[in-house]
């Protein structure tokens, strides 16, 4: 997570402070020039980290709050509380009312708006349920094209390909005109990459929006570029009506200061952040729970959200079932493993309050041993997956060799199913032999 750094120095801050057992100026003092130093490192802007700590001390003086709660307490509060309303207060996911509502994609040249439209078509789709049209408007970057329609087909969404012939104002009014004729709920246009001295390419997006009113103008800024995205917003943003802001890259190692500076810089909400490559790595920006996270509170909604998007509920009911009655097999442990594997451990941890972080060299690991588990019941015949109990030496040392493994690797993948057979035992008897409501 961008945050990573300043999460760290800021729960170090916090953990001092709840140590003090009253509050003074001088202590006061101490732990805000500590979090000045913290956010000026993580590239925060200076103006905005003066004006942060201004408002933390004049809060936490207040003598209204001692009596209340400890000083730890009161402070950690009111940092939480500074963080949302630096990062936007009010959580501003894009309002669908509109059909077709028309969404603008801009953005500097090579900042990944081609790809990002795709992300942003899937999430329409895939959570929202919604009629996407992505609009491919790049006609001067060879292969952008191309690049769109791939996107469009890896997310199972419709491309309008009119080839570079028409200009993109005409482009993008032909897209809105399909979207309103086919009954899409959504339609992205994806426009050409520009600099900001570019006026031709900047006044083309003046000519787009004034043609096809957009509903949403959306500017792709990325994180890992420091205070100049704040440059980059205000330029396109002299010239443009932006509604705001999808943050790319907010899983790198950047300081990640701008995503604290924009929203009071330029007034523009960060709407969307780009946590991966993967085209389902976009989600929706939630001041409050980024501001949990920094804090190292979690984000135990963002968790629930995660597993569940990732999980096969009915599969996940239909082996929990098995597993209570006693007729869980290795094929169902088998399944259960590779459900699991489907959630990266790393951006799970650090949802959970208090979790450590997990290397890549560790979540290689348990990939590289759910493929030998795999490897290992795949050798097995249908009736061994089902009985593994007649699973004997002779077996033993036919599945070793049909999957490459050895005979000790066979035990562990039987061992390890007898655990789950037995802490299934041990459930069945504290709900008193009913089946929980799963």
């Amino acid at each position: 997570m961008a945050f990573e750094s300043l999460s760290g120095r800021f729960q170090g801050i916090l953990k001092k402070l709840k140590g003090q057992s009253k509050l003074t100026e001088a202590n006061m003092d101490e732990m805000l020039k500590e979090i000045r130093v913290a956010l000026l490192e993580a590239d925060v802007n200076f103006k905005v980290v003066k004006e942060f700590i201004n408002t933390v001390k004049e809060k936490a003086l207040g003598q209204e709050v001692f009596t209340k709660v400890s000083p730890g307490q009161m402070v950690v509060k009111i940092v939480h509380d500074e963080l949302v309303e630096l990062l936007g207060a009010d959580q501003c996911e894009i309002n669908t009312k509109n059909k077709p509502t028309i969404i603008m994609m801009c953005g500097l040249q090579g900042s990944g708006k081609t790809t990002t439209s795709g992300k942003l078509a899937l999430l329409f789709k895939k959570k929202m349920n919604k009629k996407v049209l992505l609009v491919a408007g790049d006609v001067y970057r060879p292969a952008a094209i191309d690049q769109l329609v791939t996107v469009g087909k890896q997310v199972d969404v419709e491309v309008l390909n009119l080839g570079d012939k028409l200009s993109p104002v005409e482009i993008s009014i032909k897209g809105v005109e399909k979207a309103k004729q086919e009954n899409f709920d959504v339609v992205i246009i994806d426009t050409a990459g520009r600099l900001q001295i570019d006026e031709t390419l900047m006044q083309e997006l003046v000519d787009i929006e004034n043609a096809v009113h957009p509903h949403e103008e959306l500017l792709l800024v990325d994180a890992m570029s420091g205070q100049d995205v704040v440059n980059v917003a205000n330029a396109f943003n002299t010239k443009l009506h932006l509604t705001g802001v999808i943050m790319s890259k907010l899983d790198g190692d950047a300081r990640g200061g701008a995503s604290l500076s924009i929203k009071h810089l330029t007034g523009l909400p960060i709407k969307y952040a780009g946590v991966g490559e993967k085209l389902s790595d976009l989600e929706v920006f939630h001041p409050d729970r980024m501001a949990d996270r920094i804090l190292g509170m979690g984000d135990i909604v963002s968790l629930v959200e995660k597993v569940q998007e990732e999980i096969d509920e009915k599969e996940a009911k239909k082996a929990a079932n098995k597993m209570f009655k006693g007729t869980f097999d290795l094929n169902d442990m088998l399944s259960q493993l590779e459900q699991i594997n489907k959630i990266s451990m790393s951006s799970i941890l650090k949802l959970i309050p208090g979790m450590p972080k997990v290397s890549e060299e560790d979540q290689q690991k348990v990939k590289d041993q759910l493929k030998v588990t795999k490897a290992i019941i795949s050798s097995m015949t249908p009736e061994e997956r089902a009985r593994p109990d007649i699973i004997k030496n002779s077996r033993k040392l036919r599945i070793a060799a049909g999957s490459g493994k050895t005979s000790q690797d066979v035990n562990r993948v039987l061992k390890q199913y007898d655990q789950m057979k037995e802490a299934m035992k041990q459930m069945k008897s504290k709900f008193g032999g009913r089946m929980p409501k799963f």
